[in-house]
């Protein structure tokens, strides 16, 4: 099969044989699979990952000890915990029900795992889920990243806001605003580009540009009871705390390469209360594609044969560009 590793910072074609199916686990054929912020950190050192990297895909079992998953369109949670990895002995946080911070973990593409720009993966049967008929591959891609978003309503109580701020307009933010707008009043993005600012307006999201000019202004509304920062920049927590207002509530996205740089006295002046935020369950996700609650195909910006995998990572760093998808 086709696949692509990560050599010296940049993306090289290899060809692999398909993955030996393990008792437990099934070869998903990929469909189609999403270029995110979190595979460009990767190129830049993030984890400092090694092999094929990719998480977000939709794809087909062609191959499962249990018959009945082969045919089947799947996405898949990329966390690889105990049961997964078919540890007897659980550990402690898979025996406390959060088998994502598991002690012995693989993460698809990211951690000790091949991912999805390949033509083939593997996955144990546990991580999948089943694609609802009437969600195409081009929204079910966006299933990984849509968690994501929905993790936030399992972290807080949302229904204390009554409006929320959005810090970015990226991809994972333009998520994390549509998935929000389903439970909030109101809720604002915040963000520098007009293009991605636009998309935000499309679907109903209320928006503030934010550039030299308006910055001071914006910096002055500390009224906000929840801020989320998904800027995917260093500089997004110092700009998110200068917005939440005392005991408040920020939950913190962005994941990058290197250190930031802040001061923490408004956290403790302001008790402020900060939620780290990763992965999130699939099955809401699915179900808000499936009822058509949130429909993220306005966010592709071009979907790139995996041949041209090295040009479609050139491609997603472009100023303006959303997702970028590979099909093999």
């Amino acid at each position: 099969m086709l696949s692509f590793v990560i050599r010296g910072g940049k993306l090289h074609p290899e060809e692999k044989q398909i993955p030996r199916l393990k008792p437990g686990w099934a070869v998903v054929r990929v469909s189609l699979a999403g270029i995110c912020n979190t595979d460009l950190e990767i190129l830049r050192g993030y984890h400092e990952f090694c092999g094929t990297p990719g998480h977000e895909f939709v794809g087909e079992v062609v191959d499962c000890a249990e018959r009945r998953w082969i045919g089947q369109r799947v996405v898949g949670e990329i966390n690889i915990a105990c049961e997964g990895l078919g540890r007897r002995a659980k550990c402690n946080f898979c025996r406390r029900g959060i088998p994502t911070h598991c002690e012995h973990r693989r993460v698809l593409g990211i951690i000790g795992h091949d991912g999805a720009f390949a033509e083939y993966l593997t996955l144990p049967v546990c991580n999948l889920h089943k694609v609802p008929d009437n969600v195409s591959d081009e929204q079910a891609v966006f299933t990984e990243p849509l968690a994501a978003a929905c993790e936030i309503l399992e972290q807080v109580r949302i229904t204390e806001h009554r409006e929320v701020a959005v810090l970015g307009d990226g991809k994972l933010a333009q998520l994390i605003a549509r998935v929000l707008q389903t439970r909030v009043p109101r809720v604002t993005m915040f963000g520098k580009h007009a293009n991605k600012l636009s998309l935000a307006r499309k679907a109903g999201i209320a928006t503030s540009r934010v550039n030299r000019e308006t910055r001071g202004v914006w910096k002055a509304k500390k009224h906000w009871t929840m801020v989320i920062e998904a800027t995917g920049s260093r500089r997004g927590m110092e700009r998110a705390l200068a917005m939440v207002a005392p005991r408040g509530t920020l939950v913190l996205k962005s994941t990058f390469h290197g250190a930031a740089r802040f001061e923490t006295w408004p956290i403790v002046v302001n008790e402020i209360s900060v939620v780290g935020s990763r992965c999130g369950p699939f099955r809401p996700a699915l179900d808000l594609l499936r009822r058509g609650e949130v429909d993220p195909r306005p966010l592709i910006s071009r979907v790139i044969p995996l041949h041209k995998a090295e040009a479609a990572i050139q491609y997603a760093q472009r100023l303006g560009v959303m997702k970028v998808l590979l099909k093999p």
